[in-house]
């Protein structure tokens, strides 16, 4: 007799078997541990030897800072060459070589028994010379006047084998402090009309200064086309009228002259008692005299 119930094949569970069924989830495998992580190689990386120099086109070789350097752009003005920012430029053309290499380097050290060529000339530099004179009537900075108005140099003749120049013009009738140097970086820097120092001038006119002309006078006023700036003006105490102090910051003594004539007055004479803080104390008309160290320091920091 056939069992319709026997075991056909696709049949479920075995109903022999005896194992209990179980619904629950397996629990997790466990994570293998890893190792750490494979580096990808890199590039070889070079060497670099810290004692060797790398050159670079037309560029002379960097060397460790030493006593006595100074910056090759100051090296040049200190030779009288030109300013400080025009030997820029020539260092940046490429004009300008030391111990025959070419320097486009700004900032490069020159360091003593260096040889520097500035656009085809050795140069050598000079000590900058400060000299504060006096000067009396009947010289004159122009070079063109004539033998009847001598030049302001003959005046400081001997004080130095340097190459000076006066800082500034004054024409024969104007006498006070006059300062001659070979520092082309300062000759430059008080020609600028932007220059913050002070001068005091004492101005003689031919006939009393009328107050009104005073008080307009201390406002300022347009002089072909520019603005001049009085800082002050004052009759000279115990003085005529006619005497006048007046400060500003222009070494120009032409425009002082042109402050009072163009009110219509006559100056008759201008004498410049102070320049930049140096006054004639101790400086008799005529005589000359060398810059104390902090003289030229504060000079440089006006």
């Amino acid at each position: 007799m056939n069992n319709s119930g026997g075991n056909k094949k696709g049949s479920g569970a075995r109903p022999n078997s005896t194992r209990p069924s179980s619904n629950k989830p397996k629990p997790a495998m466990a994570k293998r541990a890893q190792g750490p992580k494979k580096v990808k190689p890199t590039t070889k990386v070079e060497v670099v030897d810290p004692n060797k120099i790398e050159k670079k086109p037309n560029q002379a070789p960097k060397r460790p800072k030493v006593k006595d350097e100074i910056r090759l752009n100051k090296y040049i003005s200190n030779s009288g060459a030109c300013s400080r920012r025009d030997a820029d430029i020539y260092i940046q053309s490429g004009n300008v070589k030391v111990n025959g290499i070419p320097v486009i380097e700004m900032g490069y050290m020159v360091k003593p028994g260096d040889v520097v060529n500035f656009d085809g000339s050795v140069l050598t530099p000079e000590k900058k010379e400060y000299i504060l004179l006096n000067k009396p009537k009947n010289f004159t900075t122009a070079f063109d006047e004539g033998q009847e108005n001598r030049n302001v140099l003959e005046l400081v003749r001997g004080s130095t084998n340097s190459k000076i120049a006066a800082v500034g013009r004054m024409d024969k009738n104007t006498t006070g402090l006059l300062l001659f140097t070979n520092d082309t970086d300062m000759i430059r820097r008080f020609s600028l009309p932007s220059q913050k120092s002070s001068k005091i001038y004492q101005v003689s006119l031919d006939k009393n200064l009328k107050f009104e002309d005073l008080e307009k006078i201390s406002k300022g006023l347009v002089i072909d086309g520019h603005r001049v700036f009085v800082e002050e003006i004052s009759y000279i105490e115990k003085e005529a009228k006619s005497e006048v102090g007046l400060k500003l910051k222009t070494s120009n003594v032409k425009v002082v002259r042109a402050i009072f004539e163009n009110f219509k007055y006559d100056v008759l004479r201008i004498d410049r008692v102070s320049f930049a803080g140096l006054t004639k104390k101790n400086l008799p008309r005529g005589n000359w005299r060398f810059l104390t160290e902090q003289e030229i320091i504060n000079l440089k920091n006006t």
